[in-house]
């Protein structure tokens, strides 16, 4: 999109002038990291042949064994004692709180200035070595033991299982689902590190999400009268689409500026590739 390739030229623009002494040189180590990105689990998959976990519902971060940085390459603002507490090895993982608290976790790990009594309930959740060599079986291995060394409650290791089935994968996605969690993820076992969107890792939810651009605020009628009715949203395709579910009051009282990326859920995508039942979740976190 055109604001990421216009963020990525600014950030070029960056590093030379830090190297010419114009700019601090921070900026110029703020460069998105390569990561691993899931597909959407369609079709028929030989189960057995991957590890699964809970897709949490936190905020990626990687840890490079002396920075801790979000997906955007923005340095991640934690505790001086979070960050002593992390060990020398690369680690890639979700800032995470609970079930149901992104809202409360995006507040706190985005505050410049942290608040140890906030992050005392953020644990760093890893489920990735980067760069690590071997399988993922093997790499899940040596992230058991990194945590264990590490020793310190905030650092700890998605928990992988395994399923015999497609069933058995339903009945795990019922039951996370019924506990207010988002999804399961499904990683091969066989895969070696890898970066970019890959099928080695899938994304299973009751529910697709995608993001989009808002480009229109539609006027509301009756209740919503002086409110907004909906976002006139367009995707990266071009494709322009109404989301008028999912807003609360508040927000349509106050809605996501022009230009501002949303997250909404959708059932299925029509013949025309409209999303079916689209419903509006939040807007897109800069992390």
């Amino acid at each position: 999109m055109n604001i990421l390739f216009g963020w990525r030229g600014w950030c070029r623009g960056a590093c030379v002038l830090a190297l010419l002494g114009g700019m601090p040189p921070v900026l110029a180590a703020e460069a998105a990291p390569p990561l691993l990105l899931a597909e959407v689990l369609r079709g028929e998959v030989e189960v057995g042949r991957y590890w699964v976990s809970e897709k949490l519902d936190g905020a990626r971060a990687v840890w490079d064994g002396r920075s801790l940085r979000f997906r955007s390459g923005r340095p991640v603002h934690a505790p001086a004692w979070f960050i002593a507490g992390l060990p020398p090895e690369p680690l890639d993982g979700e800032l995470w709180i609970a079930r149901g608290r992104f809202e409360a976790l995006s507040g706190i790990v985005r505050r410049q200035v942290p608040r140890d009594a906030d992050w005392r309930q953020v644990k760093f959740m890893v489920f990735e070595q980067p760069d690590g060599a071997g399988s993922f079986t093997e790499r899940i291995e040596r992230l058991r033991d990194i945590v264990a060394r590490a020793g310190v409650p905030w650092l700890q290791l998605v928990e992988q299982f395994r399923v015999a089935d497609r069933q058995a994968l339903q009945a795990r996605l019922d039951e996370v689902v019924a506990g207010g969690g988002e999804g399961l993820m499904l990683h091969r076992d066989d895969a070696p590190y890898l970066t970019g969107r890959s099928d080695a890792l899938l994304k299973l939810k009751p529910l697709f999400d995608a993001e989009a651009r808002v480009v229109g605020h539609l006027p509301g009628k009756g209740r919503l009268s002086g409110m907004l009715g909906a976002l006139q949203v367009e995707t990266p395709a071009g494709l322009r689409f109404e989301l008028g579910t999912g807003l609360s009051d508040a927000e349509r009282r106050n809605p996501p500026p022009l230009g501002t990326l949303v997250t909404y859920q959708y059932r299925a995508l029509s013949q025309d590739g409209v999303p079916r039942f689209a419903s509006y979740l939040r807007r897109r976190e800069a992390f």
